[in-house]
């Protein structure tokens, strides 16, 4: 950081808000379990909101392609948002692949202690039967590249602080468990 930026800390004192950092294949089931939990949240008189990735390539990072280096700067630029969001007190949940254990340190870092690690632990074989977007089909075929799960790694977590397998519970339950989770730590009443 430059000698001549002073970041302002403003007058406002609020409690952090947590990140929720949704990570897992394309097609996992991160958004649909992102939407339905900010929606539950609102219920409950939470302030929170998803920040999901094709939403912020669309227009915050469509400067940025799949090279290792473009998704290092998304994930970068990503945290830098979720900690602005967490800083005003919101819940903020992410919906990425972030497939590389790097990045999500990186993100951890650029959080801090309010960053919770979610890992939606659905097979590639059902992550495939799912995709309404053909993508998985696209990769198989040559005509999408750097495809995470195809021609590109997926890291998975070594210690998350949750672990959701979409692929066997329901959203209600995937959902559930994260705001029982949220209750637990006193992020929600």
């Amino acid at each position: 950081m430059s000698k001549n930026l002073f970041p302002n800390k403003g007058l406002v004192k609020r409690d952090t808000g947590p990140v929720i950092w949704l990570t897992g294949l394309s097609g996992s089931g991160k958004s649909t379990i992102a939407n339905e939990l900010e929606l539950i949240l609102e219920k409950r008189g939470a302030k929170s909101y998803v920040l999901d990735g094709d939403n912020l390539r669309a227009g915050l990072n469509k400067d940025l392609g799949f090279s290792d280096d473009d998704r290092k700067e998304n994930m970068r630029r990503i945290s830098e948002v979720a900690k602005l969001f967490a800083d005003a007190g919101i819940i903020t949940i992410t919906a990425f692949i972030s497939p590389f254990t790097e990045e999500r340190a990186m993100a951890k870092e650029v959080i801090g202690d309010t960053f919770i690690e979610c890992h939606v632990n659905t097979s590639l074989e059902e992550c495939e039967s799912r995709d309404v977007k053909g993508l998985y089909a696209k990769a198989r075929a040559g005509i999408i590249l750097n495809f995470t799960g195809i021609d590109s790694p997926y890291e998975e977590p070594e210690r998350p602080e949750l672990v959701i397998e979409a692929g066997r519970f329901g959203i209600e339950g995937c959902v559930e468990k994260i705001i029982n989770y949220l209750e637990a730590n006193k992020y929600v009443g």
